[in-house]
């Protein structure tokens, strides 16, 4: 299961803009020893501040606006679980994503094939997991914030795709469309 996102600075982009509200908001608590290691460059929560929650995303369309940023699907790997769509580890080598909550769509786009426009590239991946927009730091988020609502989490091998420079991997203005 992917519980958190490294690569996400949270800096403002013009894609960023949603029709959906936001759902809630929470407070964030203490990491307990050994979660959330910002050595590992983990963006971890901040005790007492206040994060904001979304169960929606917005619509999805032939080019729904979003922002790409990077995990490793792969055990040890920045998503701390197995997928949630099919319960394995995936390959840093394999074209797969997570989708935050409302695109996730409560497991309706398991295993569904989307297609990634950026770069002047695109390419297609498979969704096997979710980026948790609606809950966040606790003990089973790894200390880490809810997603935001707009985002598509990608292995190494869709960024090799797209090409973009190794060193321009975090985050990247996209479309996507449902395949």
């Amino acid at each position: 299961m992917f519980k958190g996102l490294r690569a996400f600075s949270g800096s403002s982009s013009k894609s960023r803009s949603q029709i959906c509200r936001p759902s809630g908001k929470i407070k964030a608590k203490r990491p307990s020893s050994g979660h959330c290691n910002i050595e590992d460059d983990d963006i971890c929560c901040i005790k007492d501040k206040i994060y904001t929650t979304y169960k929606c995303s917005s619509p999805v369309s032939s080019k729904t606006k979003a922002i790409l940023t990077l995990n490793s699907f792969e055990k040890g790997g920045d998503g701390y679980g197995r997928s949630k769509c099919d319960n394995k580890y995936h390959s840093d080598d394999t074209y797969v994503v997570a989708l935050s909550t409302g695109w996730y769509n409560g497991g309706g786009r398991c295993l569904s094939n989307i297609t990634i426009n950026g770069n002047g590239r695109s390419v297609k991946a498979i969704v096997v997991d979710e980026c948790d927009s609606t809950m966040g730091c606790d003990e089973i988020h790894d200390y880490l914030p809810p997603c935001q609502n707009n985002l598509v989490i990608a292995s190494q091998a869709v960024w090799r795709s797209l090409h973009v420079p190794i060193n321009e991997w975090g985050e990247l203005d996209i479309t996507w469309s449902d395949e």
